[in-house]
């Protein structure tokens, strides 16, 4: 079995280690311009000229949970892409959204500030049931979050395009499902595969349909949120604030008005960490299932984009 890497940013010494040893008798090496076909490679934002001299690949593995990069390159119909199903993120995922959520439902910004101030101060208790949390996205990832915000006692509310069913979470559907699901949240987490469909997705109008004094937690893609209209809704009042893990343009570029806005949070793209030894032995484990002629989980669908 030949393994090629090729992701961009990532120190590829301790992927080619874990790939050779979960996978013994493979051989696993840097992919170079001219290198020959393998059978199976590990990506993450490759350049268009490796998926034109890779076109035979079985399998292209994906580091992140997200695919839009890889599927915004021009792939042959039949390569077949595989994402990581969870690889450690899901917990990591969980743990931001709540820590954002318990937050900003807590005022502990507000308190911080006093504090720094010399002032000794309460604010009035906040009821939870008036803090309906709304996710879109009920992926791998998007369930494990429904499932932590569940377990602080707050209405938890879910949306995807296909129906779904999840213990304790009231699930929504579709067009019409998505505008009932709007009215009913107040905290809304994005979640979402970056699609067409789903690009500039949280706009105006989804913004205004939130119960007032929303509150926005983006932790997918920046092309879902279209950064004028969040502005707009805060200044308007019906939105209290954001947290932003994911921008447009990464790193944030200097002088953007979200860098000094009080009511927003910001951090830099770290909400979930691809963690290297989980994701090894889950793409090992897939490629050895994939050689055995038995079905994988987390293949993507060039079509939905996810």
């Amino acid at each position: 079995m030949k393994i090629t890497f090729c992701c961009t940013g990532a120190k590829a010494e301790p992927w080619l280690e874990g790939l050779a040893a979960a996978l013994p008798g493979a051989d696993v090496s840097v992919w170079q311009p001219g290198a020959p076909q393998a059978d199976y490679a590990v990506v993450w934002a490759p350049p268009q000229q490796f998926i034109d001299e890779q076109a035979g690949l079985k399998a292209l593995f994906n580091i992140g949970a997200g695919v839009d990069a890889l599927l915004g390159l021009r792939l042959p119909p039949a390569m077949r892409v595989v994402r990581l199903d969870d690889a450690g993120m899901a917990v990591q995922m969980a743990e931001y959204v709540c820590h954002a959520l318990v937050r900003h439902f807590r005022e502990f910004d507000g308190y911080e500030a006093d504090m720094r101030a010399g002032r000794w101060s309460y604010r009035r208790p906040r009821l939870r049931e008036d803090f309906p949390v709304g996710i879109m996205g009920l992926g791998v990832l998007g369930a494990r979050v429904a499932r932590a915000v569940a377990q602080f006692d707050f209405p938890v509310l879910g949306w995807s395009r296909g129906p779904r069913q999840l213990d304790g979470v009231r699930c929504y559907s579709g067009q019409q499902g998505f505008n009932d699901f709007l009215a009913a949240t107040r905290v809304l987490v994005n979640l979402l595969p970056l699609t067409p469909e789903t690009r500039d997705i949280i706009d105006r109008d989804t913004l205004s349909r939130l119960l007032p004094g929303a509150y926005v937690i983006n932790v997918a893609r920046g092309a879902h949120l279209v950064d004028e209209d969040l502005l707009a809704l805060i200044e308007s009042g019906h939105v209290a604030g954001a947290t932003l893990d994911v921008f447009r343009t990464e790193p944030l570029p200097a002088g953007h008005p979200f860098w000094q806005h009080p009511r927003i949070t910001l951090t830099p793209h770290t909400s979930a960490r691809t963690l290297r030894d989980e994701s090894i032995a889950q793409i090992a484990r897939k490629m050895t299932a994939l050689e055995r002629g038995e079905p994988i989980a987390g293949i993507v669908d060039h079509a939905r984009g996810y």
